[in-house]
């Protein structure tokens, strides 16, 4: 079921979007807006939204199976992090209605994504889940981070 919700959310989904509004809608949007638009609804709206809930209500299934921790000592922690994907996934979620959100969801969890992507990066004993997330971590980043500077190189 992870993997399928990662895939889902920080690829298939995000990119379907982008797919249907540009091709099927014939947006006139350019086209990195609409990769800002629903990268950071999915990746950084769904995704994080859910994972916080998921943290909050299981935060041993994120220690065990993400980190490998058996210990309970780091739940309360898991927990914390929990509130803060939430919190994150909310701006993400209401940026697809409101597009003035979209430039804050996206350098937030742009942001997180590669400080996320490197984290797992630089632990040297990652499992296939852990390897799953920092592969989509980094990808997330790069397109929210490249949504970002273009957005920012727009205004100016």
């Amino acid at each position: 079921m992870y993997y399928a919700s990662v895939l889902l959310l920080t690829l298939i989904l995000p990119a379907g979007s982008v797919y249907a509004e540009q091709a099927l809608a014939h947006s006139v949007l350019p086209l990195m807006l609409l990769i800002g638009k629903w990268f950071a609804f999915w990746a950084g709206g769904v995704r994080l939204f859910v994972a916080g809930i998921r943290q909050q209500l299981q935060p041993r299934t994120t220690a065990q199976e993400i980190f490998g921790i058996m210990s309970d000592d780091p739940l309360v922690f898991i927990e914390e992090l929990g509130m803060a994907n939430a919190a994150m996934g909310v701006i993400g979620i209401v940026a697809v209605f409101v597009p003035a959100f979209i430039l804050p969801a996206a350098i937030v969890s742009g942001l997180y994504y590669a400080q996320a992507g490197i984290g797992h990066l630089r632990h040297s004993g990652r499992n296939a889940q852990r390897n799953l997330a920092m592969i989509s971590d980094l990808l997330v980043a790069l397109l929210l981070l490249a949504y970002v500077g273009w957005a920012l190189i727009s205004y100016l």
